[in-house]
């Protein structure tokens, strides 16, 4: 069986890229077509995205461009119950030092991945000319000349069907098949760059013992640092509970049994989120979640790529997802999905692929720079990168004496400011008349945990 409509999109993957793709091209055609192997319906954890189930956050340039795409998105959440607060004045903490609280403008949705995800595709179910499909994708269909992608061929079942399509956008994650599709239609496959951190996540959730225990605080978040390796995210999700995930690198991970997670979260620099949880109640067990490596696909780097197809979210760019940069590096590039088809149209592939390179650029040097900030990270370090690492370690260090430097870190961590913000005469001033007595920790190496250890 084949179908065919000359104004259709076909979107790979139902996950918040693939979302928010459908959202623009909505704009652009007459029919857009959302598939995915997973039945994308309510607001548990999938499947297909095994990350769902661990804190995420949306950085704040994000949730603007969601407020953008889909109005009212914000008070559409609180009224759903979930938190919402300052991204300046949550409990954030580097090396042990609580950075001080300071005033950003910029709002922080403290909602799961999957209930996130849950409002963002119903407003795109609302949209008219949107479809959401459950199927698999087989593979690409493709011009006799293998210079235009037509459509693609996909199973539901037994049932074998090849789907038509103007454009073809793959929003599938790390683990797209857009480099094997390539090679078998006769193209190279994209160089990539990646950084190896052994990245674990240990998840579970908790049902809070008062509802002060949290102090007013959204989240409490000691984040892992060369000096303290170990880190947690820990994230009010309304309703009385929370979810907190344990982070480890370079191999170290936390224990799913209780007591080896609670005896992991007391490891912490600080106590506080050991405080908060040694006396709530476990809602579900611990879930672990390794992510070797941050992948960068350069897309734009290929000389020949077929027309009527495209590549975006973290199947272009997968990032360590301890900064928060994925979910919101997809809304970025859905606006630079629109602005290519306003300019450009369906055609010229490699011309959206320069645009939202830029866009990762940003993002991919400040956590690939936070990366090789551990020694046991392989990679090159530049002047530039050994610069940048000392100097945030130092402004963080001063951020904990001065809430304007921590407001002025938020804004460049939540993709709003340029990270040259961090580096204004303003800044390394205050950065200098309150750093100077708070020396950086000294690097340590991730604690060694034979029993826990990640695969080399």
């Amino acid at each position: 069986m084949e179908t065919r409509n000359r104004d259709r999109a076909v979107v790979l993957g139902g996950s918040m890229a693939g979302l928010l793709a459908a959202r623009v091209l909505s704009e652009s055609f007459a029919d857009v077509l959302v598939l995915d192997r997973d039945d994308v319906g309510g607001t548990a954890a999938r499947r297909g995205v095994p990350q769902g189930r661990h804190v995420h956050g949306l950085l704040a340039r994000g949730q603007q461009i969601l407020e953008e795409l889909f109005p009212g998105f914000t008070r559409e959440m609180v009224g759903a119950g979930v938190p919402t607060g300052d991204l300046g004045g949550l409990r954030w903490f580097f090396d042990g030092r609580r950075l001080s609280p300071g005033e950003t403008g910029l709002t922080c949705v403290s909602a799961s991945r999957p209930v996130l995800e849950h409002h963002v595709r119903e407003r795109v179910r609302a949209i008219p000319n949107v479809r959401l499909e459950r199927r698999d994708v087989l593979g690409l269909a493709a011009s006799p000349g293998r210079g235009r992608v037509t459509g693609v061929r996909t199973a539901t079942g037994e049932r074998r069907a090849t789907v038509g399509a103007d454009l073809v956008v793959d929003a599938t994650g790390r683990g797209s098949r857009t480099p094997a599709w390539l090679a078998g239609l006769g193209y190279e496959r994209p160089a990539e760059d990646r950084i190896s951190v052994k990245l674990s996540y240990t998840t579970r959730h908790f049902a809070l013992s008062s509802p002060d225990v949290l102090q007013g605080d959204l989240s409490i978040n000691p984040v892992s640092t060369p000096a303290s390796p170990r880190g947690a995210f820990l994230s009010d999700i309304g309703g009385g509970r929370c979810v907190v995930s344990l982070t480890g690198v370079l191999g170290d991970s936390a224990p799913v049994d209780p007591a080896g997670f609670l005896e992991f979260a007391r490891s912490l620099p600080v106590p506080d989120v050991h405080d908060v949880i040694r006396d709530a109640e476990p809602l579900d067990d611990a879930v672990l979640f390794r992510y070797p490596a941050s992948v960068r696909r350069r897309y734009e780097r290929l000389d020949r790529f077929p027309e009527g197809f495209l590549v975006l979210g973290d199947a272009a760019c997968s990032f360590n997802p301890v900064y928060g940069q994925g979910m919101t590096v997809a809304a970025q590039e859905a606006l630079a999905l629109r602005a290519h088809l306003e300019a450009e149209g369906p055609g010229r592939p490699r011309a959206f692929f320069a645009g939202i390179a830029k866009v990762i650029d940003v993002p991919w040097g400040m956590s690939a720079a936070g990366d090789l900030g551990f020694a046991g990270v392989p990679g090159k370090r530049t002047a530039q990168v050994k610069f940048l690492n000392a100097y945030l370690a130092r402004l963080r260090a001063a951020a904990a004496r001065d809430g304007r430097l921590t407001s002025t870190f938020m804004r460049v961590a939540g993709l709003v400011d340029p990270p040259s913000a961090l580096l204004s005469p303003a800044t390394a001033l205050r950065v200098l008349r309150n750093g100077w007595r708070a020396a950086p920790a000294p690097v340590a190496a991730a604690p060694e945990r034979p029993d826990n250890r990640l695969a080399a």
